[in-house]
């Protein structure tokens, strides 16, 4: 009984850290309520929102008043600290990073990071997890804009599935999937829905294919107008169109050599491209590495040869981004130039040895055409690699699992946090520059450092509303410390914590950190709560991932996600960030 009283004791410490009443008390002037004037002075001045108005700031008191006391603006026009604490406690009025799109969106295709998904139809693992549209729906809605199908003949090869090859996932239907992504494509983000299609499909099925796209998606898909591009639209030009990424069938009026099977036009039985081990394989690598098996089946052609022909050039016209592999070696892939636009697409062990060897004609590369990356074959349990592998050389397809739950994935999020979470990430100018001898961006290279960070972690609060409690020690309060670093560049990463405060479920730590910063364009501020929990595993009690070039100055409030990356209600950590 002692113990449950002790615990209820530390359940609510609701009086604001000593830097809040210090700001409050200064802006104020020593008094005890703060109008709209002087919010809108420490709008400007501490959080450095230098646009705010102070109609602004009266919005602000008015919903802050309303909530807490059902004060309408008639009757009070000032906050008191208490008010003042909530309001910098809220997650929508005073979030931590920038809510909007606000970069230039009309630069190509290639100047952007693009949320992408890899196998984007499983549900769980790689080997027998069931195929549905429900994954789907749940990336679009989080903003994903690159999506990963399947497409294979069904049994008695009149129609089309979605699954993954050469496993045992029970398929769904093409033609489910299309009409999900219709409904939900831009739900999230209007900028454009890129369909990668892994294409197991005979030249009939190809020609079906094309019809229900068009049928389904009507005017939303994209017709390239021209099969000769020298530069990708820009993500603007493509708002709300779905965009096909796929080799090209053969049989269409273009010549063999800018099909998927080899980017650089030769033929050959090998892929040179592979590790020094097997490859293994994968539904991806046979499709990526040997082209269209069942396009054999065209010899059953007769008298349907010219309807087949057209049907297939409007399957072609579909396609605005033809994609290739490195079926006669890395380096040949990475430099060869027919003119036009391409993507890549390599392994994740490939990609690694690509950067190895040849990492300056990879940032090259990525400058002009679009590079994806996949997960190994082995990853049979949807676990993902690191995605700074990849945006470092600039690659804009990270495609990731996203039923892969852990620290990896969560950096995903946190980089789509950006630019609003439209799923297009522009990238930095130094990746797309070359200096006066050619160089380009060298990701290894010792970098001075460019900024610092300094980030205050203040309290935290809501695990007693928002969390189980069945999550943590049976018989007594959590033992809360919090983790906070910066994953990026080799030279910024960095992790550290700070001290535990123990049985409380409101922890005050009222620790700063500094970081400092070579590529701060390309940081993430990590963020991890847990409850320490000797001689066990300490427990896991919320995360957040932000990306640092985003983050907005001052106190901010800043909400946790589960291991899922799912908002915990109520879950919130007070912090501050200042540049230096």
């Amino acid at each position: 009984m002692g113990l449950c009283f002790s615990d209820k004791l530390r359940m609510n410490r609701e009086s604001p850290p000593p830097d809040v009443v210090r700001v409050f008390l200064e802006y104020t002037e020593g008094g005890n309520h703060m109008t709209a004037e002087q919010l809108c002075r420490f709008l400007v001045q501490v959080q450095g929102e230098t646009e705010v108005l102070v109609s602004d700031a009266e919005k602000i008191i008015e919903r802050i008043t309303n909530e807490r006391h059902h004060i309408t603006k008639f009757l009070r026009h000032s906050l008191n600290l208490d008010d003042f604490f909530s309001f910098l406690f809220s997650d929508d009025l005073n979030h931590p990073v920038v809510s909007k799109v606000h970069q230039d969106m009309a630069s190509p295709l290639s100047h952007y990071f693009i949320y992408t998904s890899h196998n984007s139809y499983l549900t769980g693992n790689q080997i027998n997890s069931e195929c549905s549209d429900v994954p789907l729906i749940k990336a679009l809605k989080r903003g994903v804009r690159a999506l990963e199908l399947d497409l294979w003949p069904n049994s008695t090869k009149d129609g089309i599935l979605v699954r993954h090859g050469w496993a045992w996932t029970p398929p769904v239907e093409l033609i489910k999937c299309l009409r999900s992504i219709k409904d939900y494509a831009f739900s999230a983000s209007a900028y454009p829905v890129i369909l990668t299609l892994e294409d197991h499909l005979t030249p009939d099925l190809q020609a079906k294919a094309a019809e229900m796209m068009k049928e389904i998606f009507m005017d939303m898909v994209y017709f390239s107008e021209s099969g000769d591009l020298k530069d990708f639209p820009s993500p603007e030009d493509l708002k709300y169109k779905v965009v096909i990424s796929t080799k090209l069938p053969k049989g269409t009026l273009k010549k063999e050599k800018d099909s998927e099977s080899d980017v650089s036009g030769k033929t050959s039985s090998e892929d040179v491209s592979a590790d020094d081990e097997k490859v293994e394989e994968t539904s991806e690598a046979k499709n990526e590495e040997e082209g269209t098996s069942e396009a054999k089946e065209e010899k059953d052609g007769g008298s349907d040869k010219e309807s087949s022909k057209m049907d297939l050039l409007t399957y072609s016209r579909m396609i605005l981004i033809p994609s290739g592999n490195a079926r006669n070696g890395l380096k040949e892939a990475l430099t060869f130039d027919n003119g036009g636009i391409r993507r890549l697409s390599l392994r994740e062990q490939n990609f690694k040895k690509a950067t190895e060897m040849y990492g300056t004609q990879v940032i090259e590369f990525t400058q002009k055409n679009l590079l994806r990356i996949y997960p190994k074959a082995t990853r049979v349990t949807s676990s993902n690699y690191k995605p700074f592998s990849g945006w470092m050389y600039g690659a804009q397809m990270v495609a990731f699992n996203m039923q892969g739950y852990g620290r990896a994935l969560w950096m995903m999020h946190g980089m789509f946090r950006s630019n609003g979470g439209c799923g297009y990430v522009k990238k930095p100018d130094f990746m797309m520059n070359r200096g006066p001898d050619g160089e380009v961006f060298d990701p290894k290279a010792k970098l001075p450092i460019k900024t610092t960070l300094r980030v205050k972690v203040y309290m935290g609060k809501g695990w007693d509303s928002g969390f189980q409690r069945a999550c943590f020690n049976t018989w007594s309060s959590p033992n809360f410390y919090t983790r906070v670093g910066i994953t990026g560049v080799s030279g910024d990463r960095v992790m550290k914590k700070t001290k535990k405060e123990e049985n409380t479920w409101e922890p005050f730590w009222d620790e700063e950190f500094e970081f400092q910063l070579t590529v701060p364009e390309l940081a993430l501020l990590r963020v991890e709560v847990h409850d320490y929990n000797m001689p066990e595993k300490d427990d896991f009690s919320g995360q957040t991932c932000l990306p640092v070039a985003e983050l907005r100055q001052g106190i901010r409030s800043v909400p946790l996600y589960d291991r899922k990356g799912e908002r915990l209600v109520a879950v919130t950590l007070l912090m501050r960030f200042q540049f230096a």
